[in-house]
């Protein structure tokens, strides 16, 4: 029986948020939050940031990153610098601990679906590589 769209759409969006989901369960540091770890992962891949600048890219607020940032640096991922031409500026770094989890993170993410790849034939594997292909377009409209 052919599915209409509304059904397929529903059907990949609850596809999609499970297999992320579980792709996120796969962290260094089991304690991590989601919103932590996208804080480390975008300071890995952006490099130093003031705080202004990860609320606005992370879509919090001010106040609410920066008890994010506290929580970092009690764990000792992050560190908090004075900006050397606006001494009233803080920026916000990570610190080797903070990238050697960034790294060892995404390496038991793909870790983990590489082993769950191999589990599929090679159609369901190419499928899947072309499903990619049209999720990632879709993600850019």
């Amino acid at each position: 029986m052919a599915r209409t769209i509304g059904e397929q759409s529903t059907e990949l969006r609850i596809a999609t948020f499970r297999l992320a989901r579980r792709l996120r369960a796969e962290k260094a540091d089991g304690e991590l939050s989601d919103a932590h770890f996208s804080v480390l992962a975008g300071l890995h891949k952006h490099g130093r940031e003031t705080l202004t600048a990860l609320a606005d890219r992370e879509g919090v607020t001010a106040p609410s990153m920066n008890r994010t940032v506290n929580s970092l640096q009690e764990l000792g991922y992050i560190e908090r610098l004075a900006d050397e031409s606006d001494r009233r500026k803080v920026i916000v770094t990570l610190t080797a601990s903070g990238h050697e989890t960034v790294i060892n993170t995404v390496k038991k993410r793909d870790r983990w679906l590489h082993q769950q790849l191999r589990t599929l034939s090679p159609d369901d594997r190419a499928t899947l590589a072309a499903a990619s292909e049209l999720m990632r377009s879709l993600a850019t409209q």
